[in-house]
Protein backbone atom coordinates (compact mmCIF):
# COMPACT_ATOMS: atom_id res chain seq x y z
CA UNK A 1 0.00 0.00 0.00
CA UNK A 2 1.38 3.36 -1.09
CA UNK A 3 -0.47 6.25 0.55
CA UNK A 4 0.46 8.87 -2.05
CA UNK A 5 -1.13 9.06 -5.50
CA UNK A 6 2.02 9.30 -7.61
CA UNK A 7 4.12 6.14 -7.71
CA UNK A 8 6.92 7.34 -9.98
CA UNK A 9 9.56 7.16 -7.21
CA UNK A 10 8.89 3.46 -6.61
CA UNK A 11 10.85 0.64 -8.34
CA UNK A 12 8.01 -0.06 -10.76
CA UNK A 13 9.98 -2.42 -13.00
CA UNK A 14 10.84 -4.59 -10.00
CA UNK A 15 7.23 -4.51 -8.78
CA UNK A 16 5.92 -5.50 -12.21
CA UNK A 17 8.51 -8.23 -12.76
CA UNK A 18 7.78 -9.83 -9.38
CA UNK A 19 4.01 -9.58 -9.61
CA UNK A 20 3.73 -7.46 -6.46
CA UNK A 21 0.27 -6.04 -5.80
CA UNK A 22 0.52 -2.27 -5.48
CA UNK A 23 -2.20 0.15 -4.40
CA UNK A 24 -2.09 3.92 -3.97
CA UNK A 25 -4.09 6.79 -2.49
CA UNK A 26 -5.74 7.81 -5.76
CA UNK A 27 -8.83 9.95 -5.25
CA UNK A 28 -8.29 10.70 -1.57
CA UNK A 29 -6.45 13.95 -2.16
CA UNK A 30 -8.86 15.01 -4.90
CA UNK A 31 -11.08 16.80 -2.39
CA UNK A 32 -8.26 19.04 -1.16
CA UNK A 33 -6.52 19.45 -4.51
CA UNK A 34 -9.70 20.47 -6.33
CA UNK A 35 -10.34 23.17 -3.73
CA UNK A 36 -6.81 24.50 -4.16
CA UNK A 37 -7.27 24.65 -7.93
CA UNK A 38 -10.47 26.66 -7.55
CA UNK A 39 -8.72 28.87 -4.99
CA UNK A 40 -5.92 29.55 -7.48
CA UNK A 41 -8.39 30.48 -10.20
CA UNK A 42 -10.42 32.74 -7.91
CA UNK A 43 -7.27 34.34 -6.50
CA UNK A 44 -6.17 35.20 -10.02
CA UNK A 45 -9.48 36.21 -11.57
CA UNK A 46 -10.57 38.33 -8.61
CA UNK A 47 -7.13 40.00 -8.29
CA UNK A 48 -6.80 39.13 -4.63
CA UNK A 49 -3.01 39.55 -4.58
CA UNK A 50 -3.36 43.10 -5.89
CA UNK A 51 -5.83 43.95 -3.12
CA UNK A 52 -3.52 42.37 -0.55
CA UNK A 53 -0.52 44.32 -1.84
CA UNK A 54 -2.60 47.51 -1.73
CA UNK A 55 -3.62 46.76 1.84
CA UNK A 56 0.01 46.43 2.91
CA UNK A 57 0.79 49.77 1.27
CA UNK A 58 -2.33 51.47 2.68
CA UNK A 59 -3.75 51.99 -0.81
CA UNK A 60 -7.54 52.11 -1.25
CA UNK A 61 -8.30 51.42 -4.92
CA UNK A 62 -12.01 51.01 -5.64
CA UNK A 63 -11.41 50.70 -9.38
CA UNK A 64 -9.98 47.17 -9.23
CA UNK A 65 -12.16 44.99 -11.45
CA UNK A 66 -12.12 41.23 -11.33
CA UNK A 67 -13.01 38.80 -14.07
CA UNK A 68 -15.94 36.36 -14.24
CA UNK A 69 -15.34 32.63 -14.25
CA UNK A 70 -18.60 32.09 -16.11
CA UNK A 71 -17.98 31.21 -19.74
CA UNK A 72 -14.26 30.62 -19.31
CA UNK A 73 -12.84 27.48 -20.92
CA UNK A 74 -10.76 25.15 -18.77
CA UNK A 75 -8.55 22.51 -20.38
CA UNK A 76 -7.57 19.64 -18.09
CA UNK A 77 -4.54 17.54 -18.92
CA UNK A 78 -5.73 14.30 -17.40
CA UNK A 79 -9.27 13.35 -16.40
CA UNK A 80 -8.58 11.35 -13.25
CA UNK A 81 -10.05 11.86 -9.79
CA UNK A 82 -8.52 15.32 -9.24
CA UNK A 83 -9.60 16.73 -12.60
CA UNK A 84 -13.04 15.13 -12.34
CA UNK A 85 -13.76 16.60 -8.91
CA UNK A 86 -12.43 20.00 -10.00
CA UNK A 87 -14.66 19.92 -13.08
CA UNK A 88 -17.64 19.12 -10.89
CA UNK A 89 -16.93 22.16 -8.71
CA UNK A 90 -16.16 24.42 -11.68
CA UNK A 91 -19.47 23.50 -13.29
CA UNK A 92 -21.18 25.54 -10.58
CA UNK A 93 -19.43 28.61 -12.05
CA UNK A 94 -20.77 27.80 -15.53
CA UNK A 95 -17.30 27.19 -16.96
CA UNK A 96 -16.63 25.22 -20.15
CA UNK A 97 -14.78 22.05 -19.16
CA UNK A 98 -12.60 20.16 -21.62
CA UNK A 99 -10.55 17.10 -20.69
CA UNK A 100 -7.68 15.28 -22.37
CA UNK A 101 -6.88 11.70 -21.48
CA UNK A 102 -5.17 8.67 -22.95
CA UNK A 103 -8.46 6.93 -23.70
CA UNK A 104 -10.65 9.93 -24.51
CA UNK A 105 -13.47 8.21 -22.63
CA UNK A 106 -16.41 10.50 -21.81
CA UNK A 107 -17.25 11.54 -18.25
CA UNK A 108 -20.38 13.38 -17.16
CA UNK A 109 -18.44 16.10 -15.33
CA UNK A 110 -16.83 17.37 -18.56
CA UNK A 111 -18.43 19.05 -21.55
CA UNK A 112 -16.01 17.29 -23.90
CA UNK A 113 -13.16 14.81 -23.56
CA UNK A 114 -10.60 14.06 -26.26
CA UNK A 115 -7.48 11.93 -26.45
CA UNK A 116 -4.16 13.52 -25.54
CA UNK A 117 -3.38 13.64 -29.27
CA UNK A 118 -5.79 16.59 -29.44
CA UNK A 119 -3.53 18.71 -27.21
CA UNK A 120 -2.41 21.09 -29.94
CA UNK A 121 -5.91 21.61 -31.33
CA UNK A 122 -7.50 22.31 -27.92
CA UNK A 123 -4.88 24.61 -26.38
CA UNK A 124 -5.75 27.74 -28.43
CA UNK A 125 -9.31 27.81 -27.05
CA UNK A 126 -8.37 27.41 -23.39
CA UNK A 127 -8.41 30.30 -20.93
CA UNK A 128 -7.04 28.08 -18.17
CA UNK A 129 -4.80 25.03 -18.64
CA UNK A 130 -4.53 22.66 -15.68
CA UNK A 131 -2.05 19.79 -15.53
CA UNK A 132 -3.17 16.90 -13.33
CA UNK A 133 -1.24 14.14 -15.10
CA UNK A 134 0.97 11.70 -13.15
CA UNK A 135 4.62 11.24 -14.04
CA UNK A 136 5.13 8.48 -16.58
CA UNK A 137 7.52 8.03 -19.49
CA UNK A 138 4.78 9.44 -21.72
CA UNK A 139 4.22 12.61 -19.69
CA UNK A 140 7.81 13.65 -18.89
CA UNK A 141 8.45 16.90 -20.80
CA UNK A 142 5.16 16.49 -22.64
CA UNK A 143 4.70 20.26 -22.86
CA UNK A 144 7.07 21.91 -25.31
CA UNK A 145 7.56 25.57 -26.19
CA UNK A 146 5.16 25.21 -29.12
CA UNK A 147 2.39 24.21 -26.72
CA UNK A 148 2.75 27.37 -24.65
CA UNK A 149 2.88 29.42 -27.84
CA UNK A 150 -0.44 27.87 -28.84
CA UNK A 151 -2.04 29.11 -25.62
CA UNK A 152 -3.75 32.47 -25.42
CA UNK A 153 -1.57 35.41 -24.35
CA UNK A 154 -3.87 35.81 -21.34
CA UNK A 155 -3.88 32.09 -20.48
CA UNK A 156 -3.47 30.89 -16.92
CA UNK A 157 -1.37 27.72 -16.40
CA UNK A 158 -1.85 25.65 -13.24
CA UNK A 159 0.35 22.67 -12.42
CA UNK A 160 -0.55 20.39 -9.52
CA UNK A 161 0.33 17.16 -11.35
CA UNK A 162 4.07 16.66 -11.69
CA UNK A 163 6.77 19.23 -12.35
CA UNK A 164 8.35 17.03 -15.00
CA UNK A 165 5.51 17.82 -17.41
CA UNK A 166 7.74 20.65 -18.71
CA UNK A 167 11.46 21.36 -18.59
CA UNK A 168 12.14 23.87 -15.85
CA UNK A 169 14.37 26.06 -18.01
CA UNK A 170 11.68 26.19 -20.70
CA UNK A 171 8.99 27.14 -18.19
CA UNK A 172 11.14 29.97 -16.88
CA UNK A 173 11.78 31.15 -20.45
CA UNK A 174 8.05 31.09 -21.22
CA UNK A 175 7.23 33.09 -18.09
CA UNK A 176 10.04 35.62 -18.52
CA UNK A 177 9.02 36.30 -22.11
CA UNK A 178 5.34 36.42 -21.03
CA UNK A 179 4.17 33.91 -23.61
CA UNK A 180 1.34 33.29 -21.13
CA UNK A 181 0.00 35.67 -18.51
CA UNK A 182 0.50 33.79 -15.24
CA UNK A 183 1.27 30.39 -13.74
CA UNK A 184 0.33 28.78 -10.44
CA UNK A 185 2.89 26.09 -9.63
CA UNK A 186 2.71 23.59 -6.79
CA UNK A 187 5.12 21.07 -8.31
CA UNK A 188 8.53 21.48 -9.92
CA UNK A 189 10.97 19.47 -11.98
CA UNK A 190 13.52 19.66 -9.16
CA UNK A 191 12.24 19.86 -5.59
CA UNK A 192 12.63 21.55 -3.21
CA UNK A 193 13.33 24.91 -4.80
CA UNK A 194 16.51 26.53 -3.54
CA UNK A 195 16.15 29.97 -1.88
CA UNK A 196 17.90 31.64 -4.82
CA UNK A 197 15.78 29.91 -7.47
CA UNK A 198 14.94 32.11 -10.45
CA UNK A 199 11.22 31.35 -10.24
CA UNK A 200 11.00 33.31 -6.99
CA UNK A 201 12.02 36.46 -8.85
CA UNK A 202 9.26 36.35 -11.45
CA UNK A 203 6.15 38.48 -10.91
CA UNK A 204 3.89 36.34 -13.10
CA UNK A 205 4.16 33.11 -11.13
CA UNK A 206 2.58 32.06 -7.85
CA UNK A 207 4.43 29.32 -5.98
CA UNK A 208 3.21 26.85 -3.38
CA UNK A 209 5.59 24.27 -1.94
CA UNK A 210 3.94 21.02 -3.09
CA UNK A 211 1.27 21.51 -0.43
CA UNK A 212 -1.97 21.12 -2.35
CA UNK A 213 -2.32 17.51 -1.28
CA UNK A 214 -1.71 18.22 2.41
CA UNK A 215 -4.92 17.35 4.21
CA UNK A 216 -5.40 16.44 7.88
CA UNK A 217 -8.51 14.40 7.11
CA UNK A 218 -6.95 12.41 4.26
CA UNK A 219 -5.26 9.90 6.57
CA UNK A 220 -8.64 8.58 7.69
CA UNK A 221 -9.78 8.01 4.10
CA UNK A 222 -6.48 6.32 3.30
CA UNK A 223 -6.75 4.03 6.31
CA UNK A 224 -10.26 3.02 5.26
CA UNK A 225 -8.98 2.04 1.81
CA UNK A 226 -6.06 0.14 3.35
CA UNK A 227 -8.27 -1.73 5.83
CA UNK A 228 -10.76 -2.76 3.14
CA UNK A 229 -7.98 -3.86 0.81
CA UNK A 230 -6.22 -5.80 3.57
CA UNK A 231 -9.42 -7.66 4.47
CA UNK A 232 -10.09 -8.47 0.81
CA UNK A 233 -6.48 -9.54 0.24
CA UNK A 234 -6.41 -11.85 3.27
CA UNK A 235 -9.71 -13.37 2.19
CA UNK A 236 -8.43 -13.76 -1.38
CA UNK A 237 -11.11 -11.42 -2.65
CA UNK A 238 -10.34 -9.91 -6.03
CA UNK A 239 -11.96 -6.56 -5.14
CA UNK A 240 -8.91 -4.35 -4.53
CA UNK A 241 -9.40 -0.56 -4.55
CA UNK A 242 -6.86 1.72 -6.24
CA UNK A 243 -4.75 -1.07 -7.72
CA UNK A 244 -1.83 0.36 -9.70
CA UNK A 245 -0.62 -1.03 -13.02
CA UNK A 246 3.14 -0.93 -12.41
CA UNK A 247 3.85 -1.21 -16.14
CA UNK A 248 1.76 1.88 -16.92
CA UNK A 249 2.86 3.77 -13.80
CA UNK A 250 -0.65 4.61 -12.62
Amino acid sequence: AWFATGVNILPLDYIADHGILLTNGKGVQAKQLSEYILAFILDDYKKMKLSYDNQRQHIYDSKITGKRLSGQTVLFLGTGAIATRTAKLAKAFNMNLIGLSKSGQNKDEFDDIYTIESLESTLPNADIVINTLPETQETIHLLKKKHFELMKDEALFINIGRGTIVKEALLIEVLKSRVIRHAYLDVFENEPLKPNHELYELDNVTITAHITGNDYEAKYDLLDIFKNNLVNFLNKNSLIENEVDAKKGY
